[in-house]
């Protein structure tokens, strides 16, 4: 897999995209375009499609630096998260702990901000477990979850559909999955021979359908800062998933 997530670079980006507050994304002497403005909390809008009732255990595949995860954490017991870059759950794992982590926002050529991700409010008595892992790769003794999430994460995989075929084991009887992917497919993520041959979610519907039973599809749009003047404005296909 893509070494690009070990990056200095990368790892600010994301602690922005997870952490930062609104107006630290798109601070407000400027006035922004509507769809930027929404496109914001994406980490907090693909937990949304989980029910809102506590569930016992959560799972979040890809966890990059954690804003999801602590999201889970809010409606799940037990939360782990999983994440194939070591600097990701560093930095989540420092966070975890009650650290507050310091990071840059580039504005432009040598010019900088510094800012910190402070650790978000966990429910009293529920727990947060950070690992690194490879999502094609987990291991049985994984064992299985009420809630596994997988966000921007589908689409970045060497080999996809083993993640896919591990799903049902993963996910409890009545559990549920929220799968989230802007189905950017790129070789030097993914092989072409491994993409799908039609539609990400035609793709999805026919490996998941056996165990799951779609409850409904939508977009999510999410805003990445690279720097004061670039932005990454991306859809996300969100779908929502109950295990037969």
């Amino acid at each position: 897999m893509s070494a690009v997530y070990e990056t200095f670079k990368l790892l600010d980006e994301y602690l922005l995209f997870h952490f930062a507050r609104a107006d630290e994304v798109l601070p407000t002497a400027h006035e922004w375009p509507a769809p930027m403005r929404e496109a914001l909390g994406f980490t907090r809008r693909t937990i949304s499609h989980f029910s809102k009732t506590p569930a016992a255990s959560g799972l979040d595949l890809g966890c990059a630096v954690g804003g999801s995860t602590f999201e889970m954490a809010k409606f799940c017991n037990t939360v782990t998260g999983i994440d194939f870059s070591q600097s990701f759950i560093d930095a989540a794992e420092k966070i975890r702990s009650g650290e507050c982590v310091p990071y840059k926002r580039h504005e432009e050529g040598h010019v900088i901000t510094n800012l910190v991700a402070h650790p978000p409010q966990i429910t009293e008595g529920n727990s947060i477990t950070f690992l690194h892992g490879d999502a094609m790769n987990l291991p049985a003794s994984l064992g299985s979850f009420d809630r596994v999430h997988a966000a921007n994460l589908v689409c970045r995989l060497p080999e996809p559909q083993r993640l896919l075929q591990r799903l049902p084991s993963l996910v409890n009887p009545g559990g549920e999955l929220v799968l989230a992917t802007p189905c950017t497919w790129l070789a030097e993520f993914t092989p072409p021979e491994n993409w799908p041959t039609g539609s990400t979610f035609d793709w999805l519907l026919q490996i998941l359908s056996p165990h799951f039973e779609l409850q409904h599809q939508c977009d999510e749009p999410f805003l990445i800062r690279e720097t004061a003047r670039k932005f990454q404005w991306s859809s996300s296909l969100v779908t929502v998933w109950h295990r037969k």
